[in-house]
């Protein structure tokens, strides 16, 4: 049973870092007037992903130095992730190790 809540938890994990590097690539192609937020379902799939992300990378973003114009909080949130995700599944192993 807790290894399917740790697997659970994996899942959920890949598909917030698939998210978090979605809005990178978006913010990318925006930057460079690739794509327009002129255009309907750039702006909604913009909004969309920031409507997401926003709540979780703020209080990053309060604890992280200003850096300028590069913001680090989505690689701190990656990294937090699949920190939080090696430590579950070690502890799961060191469970049925001892």
């Amino acid at each position: 049973m807790l290894l399917a809540l740790i697997q659970i938890l994996g899942m959920l994990i890949n598909i917030v870092v698939t998210v978090v590097i979605a809005q990178f690539i978006l913010s990318l192609l925006i930057a460079f007037n690739v794509v327009s937020l002129t255009n309907n379902f750039v702006a909604a799939l913009w909004q969309a992903l920031n409507a997401i992300l926003d709540p979780v990378l703020r209080p990053i973003r309060k604890i992280m130095p200003d850096t300028g114009m590069i913001d680090f909080s989505p690689m701190a949130l990656i990294f937090a992730l699949y920190s939080i995700q090696i430590i579950l599944e070690q502890l799961y192993r060191n469970s049925f190790s001892a």
